[in-house]
C-alpha cells in the first residue's frame, strides 16, 4: 500500500495579505478605558475581544485580543485594517464577505472565523454607541 503525501504547502497556498494578517500582532492589545468593547466566543471555541477608541465619530484606534487560531487572528487584523480611521457608520458596513475578500485565501472551512470577528465588531460598535449616549457607564465596566 502506497503512503499518500500531503500536497498542501501553507506558505504557497495563501496570499501575502493573508500571511501578513495571520502573523501580525501590533494591534493585539487591550485598550484601557475603551470607548467601545465586546467579547464573543464562537461555536468553534475561539474567543475574540475588540476594543475601540474614537476621535469624534472616527475610529481612532481599534485593537483586539483573541484566544483562537491563526485564521481568527487574520480576520481580526483584517478588520483593524479595514475600519481604523473610518467613521463608526462606515464600520457598521463590515461583513464576513469583506473580511474574506480582503484576506483572499481564508479557507472556506474557516469562514466562521470571519463571522466571529465581524460579530464581535458589531457588539463593540453597539457598546460604543451606548457609551456615547450614557458616558458614565464606561466608568463601571
Amino acid at each position: 500500500m502506497e503512503e499518500q503525501m500531503d500536497t498542501t504547502d501553507f506558505w504557497q497556498d495563501h496570499s501575502l495579505t493573508f500571511l501578513e494578517m495571520a502573523f501580525r500582532a501590533d494591534h493585539r492589545e487591550r485598550l484601557e478605558q475603551a470607548d467601545g468593547y465586546a467579547q464573543k466566543t464562537g461555536d468553534c471555541g475561539d474567543t475574540v475581544e475588540i476594543f475601540i477608541n474614537l476621535d469624534g465619530n472616527t475610529i481612532k484606534t481599534i485593537a483586539y485580543d483573541i484566544n483562537g487560531c491563526l485564521n481568527t487572528n487574520a480576520c481580526c487584523n483584517a478588520i483593524v485594517s479595514l475600519v481604523e480611521g473610518k467613521t463608526v457608520e462606515a464600520a457598521w458596513e463590515m461583513t464576513p464577505d469583506k473580511v474574506a475578500g480582503f484576506l483572499e485565501t481564508l479557507p472556506a472551512d474557516h469562514y466562521h472565523c470571519a463571522e466571529l470577528a465581524v460579530g464581535t465588531l458589531y457588539l463593540a460598535l453597539a457598546d460604543t454607541r451606548e457609551n456615547q449616549r450614557s458616558p458614565w457607564k464606561k466608568m463601571y465596566r
